[in-house]
């Protein structure tokens, strides 16, 4: 049967070589003080992570409305709460501006915070389009100011360890992604969700997991294709993505508003098989299974599981780190999710939703948006 791949048993350190210094390093003695901007289910689960880091603290929340942030800030045991989210940014305490609002206002939240010369974690997507991504990652390199879109998956440790056996080549060359995210999205039409003028559909809220991880581990495709079913108000509720690559592999991507879908993930080589169960995009355990002669008739070797050995709350706390890493260090961007990565992924939901007929209003104003030149 020849050699038989095996995963390495003395794994070498997750570390991150750290990208350029471009900021002022924020000092060592405190704890990072963050300004969180909505109120809604991620910025909960967010600011449940942030508790478990000593190194992080909760300054300020900001919503539209001030009986939000009163409330939200009473539930988290947050010292301030503004009923105005450009109050909330230009507070002297705020050290980092987290952005939880809906896909439409990422831009100009991310703006504001900008102004007032803050730091950004941004939820993703970024934005609706390439453009606009590109116009914030311009501005934040013009102004040296920290900008990282919040893609957890891409800081998750066991993320980062098949990443990092696959590009050492431990695990065979990789000839096929599949991955899936979906649930049944049950809420009226005006949800953010189903909503075309908040950015609504299965491609930017879950799509773009999948999207993701076929990048982190086959790069830049060379060929889309899509298909994908509409609501009446014209966003994407079901959505299946095919990928080529220069390579010779292919990715089959799915994502779904209107079924219980897998959530899971697998990477096949011509050497073996990593199986990453649901949720694939946040994952404590994945298996490694080597090939064997004939899959029908060979009984196959006994899986290899990995696990991250010390799964820290939900998982919001690994970015979360990354962001407190680069900014005592005075980095700009994350070496872990590069600022190009993010507007090369937007760039392909820009073409998915072109070639399934996904329009935004932002899509009318994009090119009157963006920089010339």
């Amino acid at each position: 049967m020849g050699h038989m791949p095996s995963l390495p048993n003395d794994l070498p350190p997750l570390d991150v070589t750290p990208g350029p210094r471009r900021a002022e390093p924020l000092p060592a003695d405190r704890p990072v003080r963050w300004g969180i901007v909505s109120t809604g289910k991620i910025a909960t689960a967010f600011v449940k992570d942030l508790a478990l880091l000593d190194d992080c603290e909760v300054a300020a929340v900001g919503a539209r409305r001030q009986e939000s942030a009163d409330a939200f800030a009473a539930e988290h045991g947050i010292a301030r709460a503004y009923g105005d989210y450009r109050a909330l940014v230009a507070d002297p305490d705020v050290d980092v501006v987290y952005v939880g609002t809906p896909h439409s206002l990422h831009r100009e939240h991310v703006e504001l915070a900008f102004d007032a010369g803050k730091p950004v974690l941004c939820e993703k997507a970024l934005t609706l389009t390439a453009a606009d991504a590109q116009a914030l990652v311009d501005r934040a390199r013009a102004e040296n100011l920290f900008l990282m879109e919040a893609m957890w998956m891409r800081c998750q440790p066991l993320v980062r360890r098949l990443r990092q056996l696959v590009h050492a080549g431990a695990l065979g060359a990789v000839r096929q992604v599949r991955a899936d995210l979906g649930f049944v999205v049950d809420r009226p039409p005006t949800d953010r969700l189903l909503d075309p003028a908040l950015g609504g559909g299965a491609l930017l809220d879950m799509g773009i997991y999948p999207l993701t991880f076929a990048s982190l581990f086959l790069g830049e495709p060379a060929t889309v294709s899509a298909t994908a079913s509409l609501s009446e108000s014209g966003v994407d509720l079901n959505l299946a993505v095919g990928l080529g690559y220069e390579s010779g592999a292919v990715a089959a991507l799915t994502a779904s508003m209107t079924s219980w879908s897998p959530r899971s993930a697998s990477i096949a080589t011509d050497v073996g098989r990593i199986d990453l169960p649901a949720p694939f995009h946040h994952p404590t355990t994945v298996t490694w299974t080597p090939l064997v002669g004939d899959p029908d008739f060979d009984v196959p070797p006994a899986p290899r599981e990995l696990k991250d050995e010390a799964p820290l709350g939900v998982g919001y706390t690994h970015e979360a780190r990354e962001v407190v890493r680069c900014l005592r260090n005075g980095e700009t961007e994350s070496p872990l999710v590069p600022l190009d990565d993010t507007v090369a992924l937007m760039r392909q939901m820009d073409r998915i939703r072109e070639l399934v007929g996904v329009r935004y209003p932002a899509d009318a104003t994009a090119h009157d948006r963006a920089p010339a030149g």
